[in-house]
């Protein structure tokens, strides 16, 4: 039985997010806690739910953790684990200071521990340039720049300053990589092509990290975020025809954190501007991303129960994305993952 594939961490992450953006809402706009709360009860859950499925999966299969973490499609993604862990903690901490200090110092920990692990990794020369997708920036941006913002929150700025500092070069160095491989290899396999979104996600979490470090108020850094985080934007307006066109899979979980830390670090912005009608932008974007994240997650309930085996059936797209990212391709080969245009496998 293989064990289950990385990419499925997405939609944790994606959920986190959620709870995140509406957390931003309650504040600037004084809403109920209720909403916030609910979310982060169903993230708190789905992390839990998702580490407990891989374990008992894991333990039935041939393959060990270590053999999949290697893989150079889906060891990055691993580090969602303890990111969406240090996100809980610095939440739960609002609630049960003692808990959410355990939870978030040992999610550090384990995120700090696993970035060293795979930057070393890297280092041993046995990586194809074409399995490098978006993933590739969770442990050395995404994870830092979130351990930033919950340090920060927690009391420890100098924690916050130097894991932002670690984030904000890893961004620059990975974000090059990553464009001249989109640039210069072949296309991503579909099921992989939505990881195109994460460059949307430094700018709003290192935003967001800035904020929880020196306040909310503009500033030459959270200025450069914001104007980053704005060409980011135009970006994937111009990548929606190429998203388009791909079939559905569990993949697209890709697309939910990146859209919900842009949109928190938006209405940050816009409730600091306090322009005429600020109220009105924020609600319709978060309202936007909640509607992407909720029909997002109702196709794959759709997914798993349409198909026999639904989710095994359904992890075989992802499975086969990395195998062919991993693979080097001819020039002249088309990367496709799954069922071709034609609807033949």
């Amino acid at each position: 039985m293989p064990r289950i594939p990385l990419n499925t961490l997405a939609s944790s992450f994606g959920v986190t997010g959620l709870a995140a953006l509406w957390s931003a809402m309650t504040a600037t706009l004084d809403l109920s806690a209720m909403i916030p709360a609910v979310l982060w009860t169903v993230a708190g859950v789905t992390w839990g739910w998702l580490i407990a499925a891989h374990l008992v999966r894991g333990s039935r299969s041939p393959d060990t953790l270590l053999s999949q973490l290697r893989q150079p499609a889906q060891g990055p993604i691993a580090a969602i684990v303890p990111t969406v862990g240090m996100l809980l903690g610095a939440e739960l901490y609002l609630i049960w200071p003692a808990g959410g200090f355990v939870l978030a110092l040992i999610a550090f920990l384990v995120a700090l521990m696993f970035a060293g692990w795979i930057l070393a990794f890297w280092h041993t020369g046995h990586l194809n340039p074409e399995a490098f997708h978006g993933g590739y920036l969770l442990p050395t941006v995404a994870s830092p720049l979130v351990a930033s913002a919950v340090a920060a929150r927690l009391g420890f700025p100098l924690v916050a300053e130097g894991a932002f500092a670690v984030g904000i070069f890893f961004w620059a160095v990975l974000v090059t990589v990553l464009l001249s491989r989109l640039a210069f290899f072949p296309p991503l396999p579909d099921p992989l092509t939505p990881t195109f979104a994460i460059l949307l996600a430094p700018p709003g979490v290192a935003g967001a990290a800035w904020f929880a470090m020196n306040g909310a108020h503009e500033d030459f850094v959270s200025v450069s975020l914001l104007g980053l985080l704005a060409l980011m934007a135009v970006l994937q307006l111009f990548l929606i025809r190429i998203y388009r066109r791909l079939p559905f899979s569990l993949g697209w979980w890709s697309f939910t954190f990146p859209a919900a830390s842009a949109a928190a670090y938006a209405i940050e912005w816009a409730a600091m501007s306090a322009f005429l009608g600020w109220e009105v932008v924020a609600f319709v974007v978060a309202t936007a991303v909640t509607a992407l994240i909720g029909a997002i997650a109702i196709r794959s309930v759709l997914l798993i129960s349409s198909v026999q085996r639904g989710f095994r059936r359904a992890e075989q797209t992802l499975r086969r994305a990395d195998d062919a990212a991993q693979r080097p391709a001819r020039p002249d080969a088309v990367h496709q993952a799954g069922p071709s245009r034609s609807g033949k496998s």
